[in-house]
């Protein structure tokens, strides 16, 4: 039993500590307001199921760009989502 608990912390603390470094979405008033520059711009496929699945891969893919931020500038449904985003950093 101990070693599940051990297990189960640790499983905790790994999915906390990816969300804090995932890139945050952010407004337009943010992007002119924290003076972000802009290094890109991302797409999901049209396999996400949700918005906040298509969310959760433009937060990705802007890590992966290298970026901190990103704001959704398209959405599109058709039966799956897609979105497009600008990334910041």
């Amino acid at each position: 039993m101990n070693m599940f608990k051990t297990i189960a912390v640790g499983l905790l603390v790994g999915g906390v500590s990816f969300g804090a470094f995932a890139a945050k979405e952010v407004t337009k008033e943010d992007v002119q307001k924290m003076n972000l520059e802009k290094i890109g711009t991302v797409n999901t496929t049209s396999e996400t199921t949700s918005p906040m699945d298509a969310k959760e891969a433009l937060s990705k893919l802007a890590d992966e760009k290298g970026g901190k931020y990103f704001l959704v500038i398209a959405g599109r449904e058709h039966g799956k989502f897609s979105a497009t985003a600008d990334v910041y950093k």
